[in-house]
C-alpha cells in the first residue's frame, strides 16, 4: 500500500515513516497540504493518506476538503494525526471527510489498529465508529 503523510514537524513525519514502513506500507511525505496536492497531482495512486490539522499553508481540514472533491478521492481512507481533541474539531474533521483519529502523540499499535480497522470495514462504518 502506498500513503501519504502530511505534517508540519519532521520528526513525525519521520516517526510515521518508521512505523509504516515496518508494516510494509510505501511512504510519501509532505510537510503541509498545498504539497501534498502538488504530490496527488503528479501520482495519483496513494492508498491511504495521514494528516495533521494544525499546519502552514493549507491545512489538514482543507486539505481533506479539496481532496474529497477529486474523483480518484472520494474514498480513500484519510486518517488525522493530531494533538487537537476538541469535539468541534473531530466533528468539523468527520464532515470534511476523514475516516479515523489518532491522538498526538501516537503510539506505533494504536496508529496499526487503527489502520487495520479502515482496511477490514467499509469506509462508511469507520465513519460512525472511529470519529
Amino acid at each position: 500500500m502506498k500513503c501519504l503523510a502530511i505534517d508540519d514537524s519532521n520528526t513525525v513525519r519521520l516517526a510515521l515513516k518508521l512505523v509504516l514502513e515496518s508494516q510494509g506500507y510505501k511512504m510519501e511525505m509532505a510537510c503541509d497540504g498545498e504539497e501534498a496536492m502538488r504530490k496527488i497531482r503528479v501520482s495519483s495512486d496513494f492508498d491511504l493518506i495521514i494528516t495533521d490539522i494544525n499546519m502552514p499553508k493549507m491545512d489538514g481540514i482543507t486539505f481533506i476538503r479539496e481532496i474529497r472533491k477529486l474523483s480518484n478521492y472520494r474514498s480513500t481512507p484519510i486518517v488525522v494525526v493530531t494533538t487537537e481533541s476538541k469535539p468541534e474539531k473531530v466533528a468539523e474533521v468527520t464532515m470534511a471527510g476523514a475516516n479515523g483519529w489518532v491522538a498526538k502523540p501516537f503510539k506505533p499499535y494504536e496508529l496499526i489498529s487503527t489502520l487495520n480497522k479502515l482496511r477490514e470495514k467499509p469506509l462508511e462504518a469507520e465513519l460512525q465508529g472511529q470519529l
